[in-house]
Formats: C-alpha cells, sequence, structure tokens
C-alpha cells in the first residue's frame, strides 16, 4: 500500500466522574462530542476498548454515522 493513509481524527477518554464512569468520544477540535455513562470501570474500559477500535479501523465519516455524531465545525 503507497501513499498517505487517512488517519481518523476522533479520540476516546474514560474518565471516573462524581456520577460514576464515564467514556467521550471527542472531536477533531478535543470537544466532547458523545458521552455514555458505565455501571463500573471494567464496563468503561471494555467499551472505550471497542470505540478506540472503530477509531481505527473507520473512516471519519464513518465514524460519525455510527456514532450519530455531528459534523465538526
Amino acid at each position: 500500500m503507497t501513499g498517505p493513509i487517512d488517519t481518523n481524527p476522533y479520540t476516546v477518554r474514560v474518565q471516573s466522574g462524581d456520577q460514576g464512569w464515564e467514556v467521550f468520544i471527542l472531536d477533531p477540535s478535543a470537544e466532547v462530542a458523545w458521552t455514555r455513562h458505565c455501571a463500573d470501570e471494567a464496563e468503561a474500559r471494555t467499551f472505550a476498548s471497542t470505540v478506540q477500535q472503530h477509531i481505527y479501523w473507520l473512516s471519519a465519516a464513518k465514524f460519525r454515522e455510527y456514532y450519530r455524531l455531528a459534523e465538526p465545525a
């Protein structure tokens, strides 16, 4: 394979907060585009791992479609 690879600019973050564990999808400008609340750390890390795989596998457009994210500003 030759030529540039189109990298997906979205990222995923896991955080423990006052309301429990949360997974955030961050858009290319590092703004929260999507949030999921999780029951515990294991669920949050497992889900974040799945999101990370999708970031790696999918183009930005397909990723936005899959997670129903708005176009970045």
